[in-house]
């Protein structure tokens, strides 16, 4: 597709947001890294979300949904499609309160720090250990974020999903297939929300979990540098991060990639590093933890986009 056919299947369409074509994907990913993306879409509401993928579907152009742009690598001839972005479903309301409990409604394109912040502005503990995370709500539930032992469906009461026609159905955690870095939920149904159960706490003991959990976070990875955050999942009863240092893997660098000296599970972008240089990165910290291990180390990123640019 050129970017003119686009214009003319999108023009005149009823869409409130804003829709882009091809968009550089390194503008909306935490490791800047990324080609182009046929069609980057902002829906305003729910109306215009269902607009455009009935508008998707009707051109038999395929979609994925973004959440953040953390933990996700594009590939470097882009993504053959559209790219929904939830970044305008920012809302967030008490639902229901009962004795010390409470369920909070978040929407997809809300931060996850930032509802971290406002459940210590409010009083409301339960999700301290994800403090530090990056991304939004939509897409720590698609990839079930965890840190210090809890993961987020553990806080979960329930997640509205549209489907790729637009019908919004509610599921509970236990009606998914929630496991380590994963929720099962296909890329092809977007995550609008989620109600989430927290309990009543003192805000200043609130306010200093999360600084302490921070804190250490501060001190063993590299949170302010252009990553993906963690490469590969952790193997049962090992750490990755562990498993890289012990295999010589520090400081190792492909092109502008290099494995972070602070934590080996980050793979820092040191420059204008192309997603190819991560690939290759990966491959060679596999290859080199196998051989000193025998463990094969499976990625935790997600891996996106156009494998070549097509002939003709």
């Amino acid at each position: 597709m050129i970017e003119l056919e686009l214009r003319k299947i999108f023009s005149g369409s009823l869409f409130e947001g804003e829709i882009k074509f091809m968009e550089p994907m390194s503008n909306h990913t935490s490791l800047r890294i990324g080609g182009n993306a046929d069609i980057y879409a902002f829906p305003a509401d729910i109306p215009s979300l269902i607009g455009i993928l009935i508008n998707l579907k009707n051109n038999g152009i395929p979609f994925i949904a973004l959440g953040g742009g953390t933990n996700i690598l594009v590939r470097d001839n882009g993504i053959e499609g559209a790219v929904i972005s939830l970044k305008s479903f920012k809302n967030i309301t008490k639902i229901k309160e009962d004795g010390d409990s409470v369920i909070v409604y978040a929407s997809s394109g809300v931060l996850l720090q930032r509802f971290i912040t406002y459940c210590k502005e409010n009083g409301y503990k339960g999700i301290e250990e994800l403090a530090g995370i990056p991304g939004t709500i939509g897409g720590a539930i698609y990839g079930n974020a965890g840190s210090f032992g809890l993961e987020i469906k553990d806080v979960l009461y329930s997640i509205d999903i549209m489907n790729k026609t637009g019908l919004i159905k509610r599921f509970t955690p236990d009606s998914l297939n929630f496991g380590y870095r994963t929720s099962g939920i296909s890329l092809e149904n977007i995550i609008i929300g989620a109600e989430i159960k927290l309990k009543k706490g003192d805000k200043n003991e609130i306010a200093e979990n999360i600084g302490n959990f921070l804190k250490i976070k501060k001190e063993k990875q590299p949170i302010w540098e252009p990553s993906a955050g963690c490469v590969f999942k952790n193997p049962p009863g090992f750490y990755a991060g562990r498993l890289i240092e012990e295999a010589g893997c520090k400081g190792l660098r492909f092109g502008d990639v290099e494995v972070s000296n602070l934590h080996a599970n980050f793979f820092i972008n040191r420059g204008r590093a192309k997603a190819d240089d991560f690939l290759k990165l990966m491959e060679i910290v596999l290859y080199r933890v196998k051989r000193k291990t025998g463990i094969i180390l499976e990625p935790e990123i997600k891996i996106v986009g156009r494998d070549e640019i097509a002939e003709g």
